[in-house]
């Protein structure tokens, strides 16, 4: 069930990103498979076309979007971001609980933090 979650977690992000980039009819089909959690069958027959035609597409998109990910990587970027700026946020919560003694040392943190955030921009 993790490998599932993460794959849609995955999935999800790449298509948050690079989705715009697929035709409305890819978007489509990859929307009710990602974010609906309809079967191949169900989005078939929806459709009116073959399973095995839905399942083409769907790997079409995947690869289309890895492929994108791959070129401008994106997701990467926010990812990273995302952390370093979760860590600013620890910081920050440890140094107004006192827990941070040292201010000097607080602030190298937060500058180093806050440089590889805007060399990852």
């Amino acid at each position: 069930m993790g490998f599932i979650m993460e794959w849609i977690v995955e999935q999800g992000l790449l298509y948050d990103f690079y989705g715009e980039l697929l035709t409305k009819h890819q978007r489509q089909i990859y929307e009710s498979v990602v974010y609906d959690n309809l079967s191949l069958g169900e989005i078939a027959q929806e459709e009116g076309i073959s399973r095995q035609a839905v399942h083409d597409i769907v790997k079409r998109c995947d690869k289309a979007l890895q492929e994108y990910e791959e070129k401008l990587r994106l997701v990467a970027k926010f990812t990273h971001i995302k952390d370093k700026v979760s860590r600013i946020n620890r910081l920050s919560e440890q140094y107004e609980k006192g827990e941070l003694a040292d201010q000097a040392a607080y602030s190298r943190q937060m500058r180093q933090l806050s440089a590889e955030i805007l060399q990852e921009l």
